[in-house]
């Protein structure tokens, strides 16, 4: 593996942009943070965006800890705390915790849950919260709790035993409405009127991952979701999970990733797989790049995905890259609804994405691009400020505004030098437990 030697340095050399843009940043944690009480148990997180997401999502809350911890470490401890506050005995936490009001009755068509009294859905999302914990915090290891819902992770949605994980509809890979999951779930796919039949199929069985698959499918290995939990194995000191990663999701022909689906034919009763990227109805997404987050990716192939096709100017290299979808996707659009419903991650560009393939930029020594991707983020967010999801050919904003995680925008406008080892090197002594 190789890392660069020097620390990679910021992205902006104005100082005072760089105090501007972090007090907007704060602010907009600020305004987003919730407290309270629920049932006896306090709580206090981020809310992605006030109003529209008004409860604590796990991959939202991870990334908003990683960015408080510019501003305020103790919030950062308090705002992981609280979603280990939601796990059950065995160590589950859903996908979206609903402290402070339970869901409402049009969202509970569409929300993973068996009743509108849950107190969160039985889904998941992305693991990361033991790396948020090591970036954020201090040493995930040493915490029961979180271990104990590794743990869970790996044992409920690890089906083949080699730490890759799978998932039972498109949201919990956090990505949504992606046309990566378009073949593989059809006319059932997030944002179409018809998607709640995905969730009522999957909540008669249970939402078990073996259930659902031994009653057809599809389940979906997730490139994204087993990214992020392979950063959470290294942050708690376990084996690698890279080479499986490598081996089975890798297509050396295209040099991208790709998922894997499962399903059950009627006639036959056999078991589809793989599903591969590259054909007119298989996307390339900036999932398939994902991979460079992770610090012991293979150097060749890392660089290839780089050079070949995050730095290509017609495919994710646009004006304010990366798009959710390569612009020379069939699939790419910056429509964002389909009649009344929203339709994430077909063609725009998030910050949350940004930063993971950025953190592969840094650490195989493309010191320029990475700088560049800083400035032009940077600039999408003095044009449009925070908001949810930018368009990638003029930086204007789209979706919610003051959107949380949005903030790790500071990650790349002033670089720490940690993320040449995606953050995974020496731990740093824990925080004083306070809270903000």
């Amino acid at each position: 593996m190789a890392v660069v030697s020097v620390p990679f340095r910021g992205s902006m050399s104005d100082d005072s942009s760089i105090t501007s843009l972090a007090e907007i940043c704060h602010g907009t944690l600020e305004r987003n943070w919730r407290e309270g009480v629920r049932e006896g148990a306090r709580y206090a997180y981020t809310a992605p965006s006030r109003g529209r997401y008004p409860w604590q999502w796990y991959w939202d809350s991870c990334f908003a800890a990683i960015a408080w911890r510019r501003f305020d470490r103790g919030r950062s401890a308090t705002e992981l705390q609280t979603l280990l506050a939601a796990a059950r005995p065995d160590g589950f936490i859903g996908h979206t915790i609903f402290w402070g009001e339970p869901v409402d009755r049009a969202r509970s068509l569409f929300y993973n849950i068996q009743s509108r009294s849950d107190f969160m859905t039985a889904t998941i999302q992305p693991p990361l919260l033991a790396w948020a914990w090591r970036i954020a915090v201090g040493d995930p290891a040493q915490v029961p709790q979180l271990v104990r819902h590794h743990d869970w992770i790996e044992r409920e949605r690890g089906l083949d035993g080699d730490g890759l994980l799978w998932i039972v509809q498109p949201d919990e890979s956090g990505l949504d409405a992606s046309p990566e999951f378009d073949s593989a779930f059809g006319w059932r796919s997030h944002g179409l009127p018809t998607f709640p039949l995905l969730v009522a199929r999957n909540r008669r069985l249970g939402f078990d991952v073996r259930r659902i698959e031994k009653a057809g499918g599809p389940v979906v290995c997730d490139l994204v979701t087993s990214v992020l939990h392979g950063l959470s194995r290294l942050a708690l000191g376990r084996p690698s999970i890279t080479p499986a990663i490598v081996e089975r999701l890798y297509d050396e022909r295209l040099g991208l990733f790709h998922n894997l689906v499962r399903r059950s034919s009627r006639s036959t009763g056999q078991i589809v797989m793989p599903w591969r990227r590259g054909g007119p109805d298989r996307p390339v997404t900036w999932s398939a790049l994902s991979p460079l987050a992770l610090p012991d990716l293979p150097e060749e192939i890392g660089r290839r995905m780089i050079e070949q096709h995050l730095l290509d100017r017609e495919s994710f290299w646009l004006p304010f890259p990366p798009p959710s979808v390569s612009a020379r996707d069939p699939a790419f659009s910056l429509q964002d609804r389909f009649l009344l419903l929203r339709r994430y991650w077909r063609g725009p560009t998030w910050i949350n994405a940004a930063w993971l393939l950025w953190l592969g930029l840094v650490r195989l020594g493309y010191d320029a691009q990475a700088g560049e991707l800083g400035r032009r983020l940077t600039s999408a967010v003095s044009l449009s400020g925070l908001r949810e999801y930018y368009d990638p050919f003029t930086g204007a904003g789209m979706g919610a505004t003051h959107f949380s995680w949005s903030t790790l925008v500071m990650e790349l406008a002033d670089p720490d030098p940690a993320a040449a080892l995606s953050h995974l090197g020496p731990i740093a002594p824990d925080p004083a437990p306070e809270t903000g």
